[in-house]
Protein backbone atom coordinates (compact mmCIF):
# COMPACT_ATOMS: atom_id res chain seq x y z
CA UNK A 1 0.00 0.00 0.00
CA UNK A 2 1.67 3.19 -1.11
CA UNK A 3 1.25 5.88 1.20
CA UNK A 4 1.01 9.37 -0.50
CA UNK A 5 4.01 11.56 -1.06
CA UNK A 6 2.90 14.19 1.58
CA UNK A 7 3.33 11.71 4.20
CA UNK A 8 6.93 9.68 2.79
CA UNK A 9 9.64 9.58 5.12
CA UNK A 10 11.18 11.84 3.05
CA UNK A 11 9.11 14.65 3.27
CA UNK A 12 8.62 14.20 6.72
CA UNK A 13 12.43 14.48 7.02
CA UNK A 14 12.33 17.72 5.04
CA UNK A 15 9.53 19.31 6.97
CA UNK A 16 11.75 18.27 10.29
CA UNK A 17 9.24 15.70 11.60
CA UNK A 18 9.52 12.32 13.31
CA UNK A 19 10.80 9.51 11.12
CA UNK A 20 11.00 5.60 11.05
CA UNK A 21 14.36 5.83 9.41
CA UNK A 22 16.44 8.72 7.73
CA UNK A 23 15.60 8.77 3.89
CA UNK A 24 18.14 8.91 1.40
CA UNK A 25 18.35 10.04 -2.06
CA UNK A 26 21.62 10.72 -4.26
CA UNK A 27 22.53 13.77 -6.95
CA UNK A 28 22.70 12.65 -10.21
CA UNK A 29 21.32 9.32 -8.92
CA UNK A 30 19.77 8.82 -12.50
CA UNK A 31 22.87 8.81 -14.77
CA UNK A 32 25.85 8.39 -15.42
CA UNK A 33 27.18 5.56 -13.42
CA UNK A 34 23.86 3.08 -14.33
CA UNK A 35 24.86 0.66 -17.65
CA UNK A 36 20.73 0.88 -18.36
CA UNK A 37 21.31 4.91 -18.65
CA UNK A 38 24.38 5.10 -20.80
CA UNK A 39 22.21 2.24 -22.76
CA UNK A 40 19.24 4.24 -23.59
CA UNK A 41 21.35 7.65 -23.87
CA UNK A 42 23.60 6.27 -26.71
CA UNK A 43 23.15 9.03 -29.72
CA UNK A 44 20.88 11.07 -27.87
CA UNK A 45 22.63 14.66 -26.69
CA UNK A 46 21.58 15.81 -23.11
CA UNK A 47 19.22 18.36 -24.10
CA UNK A 48 17.42 16.09 -26.59
CA UNK A 49 17.01 13.66 -23.77
CA UNK A 50 15.82 16.39 -21.21
CA UNK A 51 13.17 17.42 -23.56
CA UNK A 52 11.91 13.96 -24.70
CA UNK A 53 9.42 13.01 -21.82
CA UNK A 54 9.60 8.89 -22.59
CA UNK A 55 13.13 9.32 -21.93
CA UNK A 56 12.85 11.40 -18.75
CA UNK A 57 10.81 9.11 -17.09
CA UNK A 58 12.85 5.83 -18.12
CA UNK A 59 16.47 7.92 -17.07
CA UNK A 60 14.37 9.34 -13.38
CA UNK A 61 12.91 5.98 -12.97
CA UNK A 62 16.25 3.57 -12.98
CA UNK A 63 17.77 4.65 -9.76
CA UNK A 64 14.31 4.27 -7.83
CA UNK A 65 13.72 0.69 -9.35
CA UNK A 66 17.32 -0.31 -8.61
CA UNK A 67 18.39 1.34 -5.36
CA UNK A 68 14.99 1.91 -3.54
CA UNK A 69 15.90 5.39 -2.72
CA UNK A 70 13.33 7.48 -0.77
CA UNK A 71 12.80 9.94 -3.38
CA UNK A 72 13.29 10.57 -7.51
CA UNK A 73 15.08 13.72 -8.74
CA UNK A 74 13.63 14.93 -12.18
CA UNK A 75 15.88 14.17 -14.94
CA UNK A 76 16.84 17.65 -16.24
CA UNK A 77 19.84 19.81 -16.92
CA UNK A 78 20.19 23.54 -15.28
CA UNK A 79 20.39 24.89 -18.71
CA UNK A 80 16.87 23.89 -20.11
CA UNK A 81 14.98 26.75 -19.20
CA UNK A 82 17.40 28.99 -21.12
CA UNK A 83 17.77 26.58 -24.06
CA UNK A 84 13.69 26.73 -24.27
CA UNK A 85 13.65 30.74 -24.05
CA UNK A 86 15.90 30.66 -27.32
CA UNK A 87 19.37 31.20 -25.55
CA UNK A 88 21.24 29.54 -28.55
CA UNK A 89 23.51 26.84 -26.10
CA UNK A 90 24.51 23.48 -26.26
CA UNK A 91 26.37 21.47 -23.62
CA UNK A 92 29.05 20.09 -25.15
CA UNK A 93 29.93 16.00 -23.78
CA UNK A 94 32.78 16.67 -21.69
CA UNK A 95 33.00 20.47 -21.26
CA UNK A 96 29.72 21.31 -20.01
CA UNK A 97 27.18 24.24 -21.21
CA UNK A 98 28.68 26.56 -24.01
CA UNK A 99 26.62 29.71 -24.59
CA UNK A 100 27.18 31.09 -28.38
CA UNK A 101 26.86 34.76 -27.28
CA UNK A 102 27.88 35.53 -23.94
CA UNK A 103 25.67 38.23 -22.04
CA UNK A 104 27.91 41.08 -21.00
CA UNK A 105 25.69 44.24 -21.48
CA UNK A 106 22.23 45.41 -21.64
CA UNK A 107 21.75 44.54 -24.96
CA UNK A 108 22.65 40.58 -24.52
CA UNK A 109 19.79 41.39 -21.66
CA UNK A 110 17.16 41.07 -23.86
CA UNK A 111 17.64 37.92 -25.54
CA UNK A 112 16.10 36.45 -21.58
CA UNK A 113 12.40 36.67 -22.17
CA UNK A 114 9.93 35.15 -19.29
CA UNK A 115 9.78 31.27 -19.55
CA UNK A 116 5.91 30.61 -20.30
CA UNK A 117 4.61 26.90 -19.61
CA UNK A 118 3.96 26.38 -23.44
CA UNK A 119 7.99 26.97 -23.94
CA UNK A 120 8.45 23.36 -21.81
CA UNK A 121 5.47 21.21 -22.63
CA UNK A 122 7.98 17.45 -22.49
CA UNK A 123 8.57 19.09 -18.12
CA UNK A 124 4.89 19.22 -17.62
CA UNK A 125 4.23 15.74 -19.25
CA UNK A 126 7.65 14.41 -17.93
CA UNK A 127 6.31 15.28 -14.33
CA UNK A 128 2.52 13.88 -14.83
CA UNK A 129 3.56 10.96 -16.49
CA UNK A 130 6.40 10.08 -13.42
CA UNK A 131 3.65 11.15 -10.38
CA UNK A 132 1.94 8.34 -11.82
CA UNK A 133 4.56 5.66 -12.11
CA UNK A 134 6.10 6.79 -8.70
CA UNK A 135 3.58 5.67 -7.00
CA UNK A 136 3.64 6.69 -3.30
CA UNK A 137 7.65 7.89 -3.98
CA UNK A 138 7.98 11.37 -4.01
CA UNK A 139 9.50 13.76 -7.05
CA UNK A 140 12.17 16.40 -6.63
CA UNK A 141 11.57 19.27 -9.00
CA UNK A 142 14.93 20.72 -10.06
CA UNK A 143 16.54 23.90 -11.29
CA UNK A 144 19.60 25.67 -11.99
CA UNK A 145 20.40 29.13 -9.27
CA UNK A 146 20.59 32.48 -10.95
CA UNK A 147 24.33 32.95 -9.58
CA UNK A 148 24.98 29.42 -11.48
CA UNK A 149 23.19 30.29 -14.58
CA UNK A 150 24.45 34.00 -15.05
CA UNK A 151 28.18 32.22 -14.67
CA UNK A 152 27.42 30.22 -17.63
CA UNK A 153 25.44 32.95 -19.68
CA UNK A 154 28.66 35.44 -18.73
CA UNK A 155 31.58 33.31 -19.46
CA UNK A 156 30.39 31.29 -22.13
CA UNK A 157 30.76 28.20 -20.53
CA UNK A 158 32.29 26.51 -17.24
CA UNK A 159 34.68 28.78 -15.99
CA UNK A 160 38.03 28.14 -12.91
CA UNK A 161 37.70 31.85 -11.65
CA UNK A 162 34.52 32.94 -12.79
CA UNK A 163 36.34 36.56 -13.95
CA UNK A 164 33.89 37.55 -16.10
CA UNK A 165 30.88 36.78 -13.95
CA UNK A 166 32.77 39.03 -10.75
CA UNK A 167 33.45 41.46 -13.01
CA UNK A 168 30.38 42.58 -13.85
CA UNK A 169 29.03 41.78 -10.08
CA UNK A 170 31.53 44.34 -9.30
CA UNK A 171 31.93 46.43 -11.55
CA UNK A 172 28.38 46.61 -13.07
CA UNK A 173 26.27 46.25 -9.97
CA UNK A 174 22.99 47.47 -11.33
CA UNK A 175 23.23 45.70 -14.85
CA UNK A 176 24.29 42.18 -12.72
CA UNK A 177 21.37 42.96 -10.52
CA UNK A 178 19.09 43.40 -13.93
CA UNK A 179 19.93 39.56 -14.99
CA UNK A 180 20.14 37.80 -11.71
CA UNK A 181 16.54 39.51 -11.42
CA UNK A 182 15.38 38.09 -15.34
CA UNK A 183 17.02 34.51 -14.04
CA UNK A 184 15.27 34.56 -10.69
CA UNK A 185 12.28 35.20 -12.58
CA UNK A 186 12.66 32.01 -14.68
CA UNK A 187 13.82 29.94 -12.71
CA UNK A 188 10.70 30.27 -10.01
CA UNK A 189 8.64 29.84 -13.16
CA UNK A 190 10.74 26.72 -14.28
CA UNK A 191 10.30 25.33 -10.72
CA UNK A 192 6.43 26.34 -10.39
CA UNK A 193 5.25 24.23 -13.08
CA UNK A 194 6.74 21.35 -11.85
CA UNK A 195 5.42 21.60 -8.66
CA UNK A 196 2.11 21.82 -10.81
CA UNK A 197 2.16 19.02 -12.59
CA UNK A 198 2.95 17.17 -9.40
CA UNK A 199 6.12 17.73 -7.93
CA UNK A 200 6.53 17.02 -4.18
CA UNK A 201 9.03 19.01 -2.98
CA UNK A 202 12.01 21.33 -5.18
CA UNK A 203 15.67 21.52 -4.83
CA UNK A 204 17.57 24.77 -6.28
CA UNK A 205 21.07 24.05 -7.43
CA UNK A 206 23.97 26.72 -7.29
CA UNK A 207 27.06 24.64 -8.69
CA UNK A 208 29.40 27.50 -8.57
CA UNK A 209 28.16 30.05 -5.49
CA UNK A 210 31.05 28.61 -3.25
CA UNK A 211 33.35 31.11 -5.56
CA UNK A 212 31.39 34.04 -3.64
CA UNK A 213 32.37 35.37 -0.70
CA UNK A 214 29.83 35.67 2.02
CA UNK A 215 29.51 39.31 2.08
CA UNK A 216 29.21 39.66 -1.48
CA UNK A 217 26.71 36.92 -1.09
CA UNK A 218 24.78 38.98 0.96
CA UNK A 219 24.77 41.77 -1.17
CA UNK A 220 24.44 40.36 -4.98
CA UNK A 221 23.29 36.52 -4.40
CA UNK A 222 20.86 36.78 -1.30
CA UNK A 223 17.97 39.01 -2.68
CA UNK A 224 17.48 36.42 -5.55
CA UNK A 225 17.39 33.63 -4.22
CA UNK A 226 15.07 34.65 -1.36
CA UNK A 227 12.44 36.44 -4.07
CA UNK A 228 12.50 31.98 -5.58
CA UNK A 229 12.01 30.68 -2.06
CA UNK A 230 9.65 33.45 -1.04
CA UNK A 231 8.06 32.60 -5.00
CA UNK A 232 7.54 29.08 -4.11
CA UNK A 233 6.13 29.62 -0.07
CA UNK A 234 2.28 29.51 -1.38
CA UNK A 235 2.84 25.77 -2.82
CA UNK A 236 3.70 24.49 0.50
CA UNK A 237 6.20 21.92 -0.91
CA UNK A 238 9.10 21.63 1.09
CA UNK A 239 12.26 23.55 -0.82
CA UNK A 240 15.61 22.18 -0.65
CA UNK A 241 19.12 24.40 -1.18
CA UNK A 242 22.56 23.18 -2.47
CA UNK A 243 25.37 24.48 -3.95
CA UNK A 244 29.09 23.23 -3.60
CA UNK A 245 31.80 25.00 -1.84
CA UNK A 246 29.14 26.64 0.70
CA UNK A 247 30.59 25.70 3.57
CA UNK A 248 31.52 29.61 4.31
CA UNK A 249 27.76 30.46 3.13
CA UNK A 250 25.79 27.72 4.98
CA UNK A 251 24.44 30.36 7.20
CA UNK A 252 23.04 32.71 4.14
CA UNK A 253 21.59 29.36 2.44
CA UNK A 254 20.12 28.85 5.41
CA UNK A 255 18.55 32.60 5.27
CA UNK A 256 17.59 32.69 1.91
CA UNK A 257 14.47 30.79 2.98
CA UNK A 258 14.91 27.21 1.76
CA UNK A 259 13.21 24.44 4.25
CA UNK A 260 16.65 22.04 3.97
CA UNK A 261 19.72 23.16 3.39
CA UNK A 262 22.04 20.68 1.39
CA UNK A 263 25.53 20.56 2.85
CA UNK A 264 28.89 19.77 0.39
CA UNK A 265 31.59 16.97 1.96
CA UNK A 266 33.71 19.64 3.54
CA UNK A 267 31.88 20.28 6.59
CA UNK A 268 30.65 17.51 8.66
CA UNK A 269 26.91 17.67 9.14
CA UNK A 270 27.31 18.51 13.17
CA UNK A 271 29.17 21.30 12.02
CA UNK A 272 26.62 22.36 9.35
CA UNK A 273 23.56 22.33 11.81
CA UNK A 274 25.77 25.08 13.71
CA UNK A 275 26.10 27.38 11.14
CA UNK A 276 22.93 26.63 9.41
CA UNK A 277 21.04 27.57 12.51
CA UNK A 278 17.64 26.43 13.92
CA UNK A 279 14.50 25.66 12.13
CA UNK A 280 16.23 23.93 8.89
CA UNK A 281 16.42 20.21 7.97
CA UNK A 282 19.91 19.13 6.88
CA UNK A 283 20.79 17.11 3.31
CA UNK A 284 23.83 15.76 3.34
CA UNK A 285 26.77 14.45 2.99
CA UNK A 286 29.21 11.79 2.40
CA UNK A 287 31.80 12.36 -0.25
CA UNK A 288 31.27 10.91 -3.85
CA UNK A 289 34.61 9.99 -3.68
CA UNK A 290 34.42 7.61 -1.02
CA UNK A 291 31.96 5.15 -3.05
CA UNK A 292 35.47 4.25 -5.28
CA UNK A 293 36.88 3.12 -2.01
CA UNK A 294 36.31 -0.35 -0.25
CA UNK A 295 32.99 -1.22 1.08
CA UNK A 296 34.33 -1.22 4.57
CA UNK A 297 35.11 2.31 4.59
CA UNK A 298 31.85 3.48 2.81
CA UNK A 299 30.25 1.84 5.71
CA UNK A 300 32.15 3.71 8.29
CA UNK A 301 31.90 6.98 6.51
CA UNK A 302 28.43 6.31 5.68
CA UNK A 303 27.35 5.59 9.58
CA UNK A 304 29.66 8.90 10.72
CA UNK A 305 27.26 11.20 8.64
CA UNK A 306 24.29 9.38 9.97
CA UNK A 307 25.65 9.93 13.58
CA UNK A 308 26.45 13.65 13.08
CA UNK A 309 23.34 13.98 10.78
CA UNK A 310 21.50 13.01 14.01
CA UNK A 311 22.20 16.70 15.82
CA UNK A 312 20.50 18.08 12.97
CA UNK A 313 16.18 19.13 13.17
CA UNK A 314 15.59 16.43 10.23
CA UNK A 315 18.15 15.05 8.01
CA UNK A 316 17.74 13.55 4.90
CA UNK A 317 20.61 11.03 3.82
CA UNK A 318 22.66 12.15 0.31
CA UNK A 319 26.29 12.71 -1.12
CA UNK A 320 27.83 15.90 -1.16
CA UNK A 321 27.90 16.10 -4.17
CA UNK A 322 26.84 14.55 -7.63
CA UNK A 323 27.60 10.22 -8.10
CA UNK A 324 30.66 10.03 -9.95
CA UNK A 325 30.21 8.43 -13.36
CA UNK A 326 32.68 5.35 -11.85
CA UNK A 327 30.73 4.41 -9.13
CA UNK A 328 29.68 0.68 -8.59
CA UNK A 329 25.84 0.80 -8.58
CA UNK A 330 25.96 -2.35 -6.00
CA UNK A 331 27.88 0.14 -3.87
CA UNK A 332 24.85 2.75 -4.54
CA UNK A 333 22.40 0.06 -3.81
CA UNK A 334 24.07 -1.13 -0.09
CA UNK A 335 24.75 2.16 0.59
CA UNK A 336 20.86 2.68 -0.08
CA UNK A 337 19.90 -0.30 2.64
CA UNK A 338 22.73 0.39 5.49
CA UNK A 339 21.39 4.57 5.62
CA UNK A 340 17.78 2.37 6.17
CA UNK A 341 18.97 0.01 8.18
CA UNK A 342 21.36 1.86 10.40
CA UNK A 343 19.29 4.71 10.71
CA UNK A 344 15.91 3.03 11.80
CA UNK A 345 14.20 4.16 14.93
Amino acid sequence: MHSQPADSVFIRACRRQAVPYTPVWYMRQAGRSLPEYRKVREGVPMLTACATPELVVEITMQPVRRYGVDAAIFFSDIVVPLKAIGVDLDIRPGVGPVVEAPIRDREGLAALRPLEPDDVPYVTESVRALVGELGGTPLIGFAGAPFTLASYLIEGGPSKNHDNTKAMMYGEPELWHALMERLSEITLAFLRLQVAAGASAVQLFDSWVGAVAPEDYREFVLPHTSRIFAGLADLGVPRIHFGVGTGELLGLLGEAGADVVGVDWRVPLDEAALRVGAGKALQGNLDPAVLLAPWEVVERRARDVLTRGRVAEGHVFNLGHGVLPATDPDQLARLTDLVHEASAR
